[in-house]
């Protein structure tokens, strides 16, 4: 086993008990981290299992493989970059039919009162 394959393990590992820490904490939401699992499960997996990122890299056409792992860990941070950014996106609809609503409610007391 390499020193490179240690540290990745390791890391891994840390990040896996540092997810799971923040849904302990209720500070990550179960259903918002479903896809961080799966990216820190998906780096043990290369991780314990060089052949595989091997692989990996040969069909990618990367010369070192461990360097497979930092390309997927991009591709992993850029998929849940955008699975946020559409929830922001909803969320942000959400709250500007909720201001309308509670405007609309407002005007409609207002003039109730007179």
């Amino acid at each position: 086993m390499d020193k490179i394959q240690i540290y990745s393990i390791v890391g891994s590992l840390l990040f896996l008990f540092f997810i799971l820490s923040l849904i302990k904490k209720r500070k990550l939401k179960e259903e918002y981290s479903i896809l961080w699992l799966f990216v820190v499960s998906i780096l043990l997996m290369f991780s314990v299992f060089r052949p595989i990122l091997e692989i990996f890299a040969d069909l990618v056409g990367i010369y070192y493989a461990p360097t497979a792992l930092l390309l997927f860990l991009i591709i992993g941070v850029v998929a849940i970059l955008i699975h946020y950014s559409v929830i922001i996106s909803k969320l942000s609809e959400q709250n500007k039919v909720l201001i309308q609503e509670i405007a609309l409610l407002k005007h409609k007391l207002s003039e109730q009162k007179k």
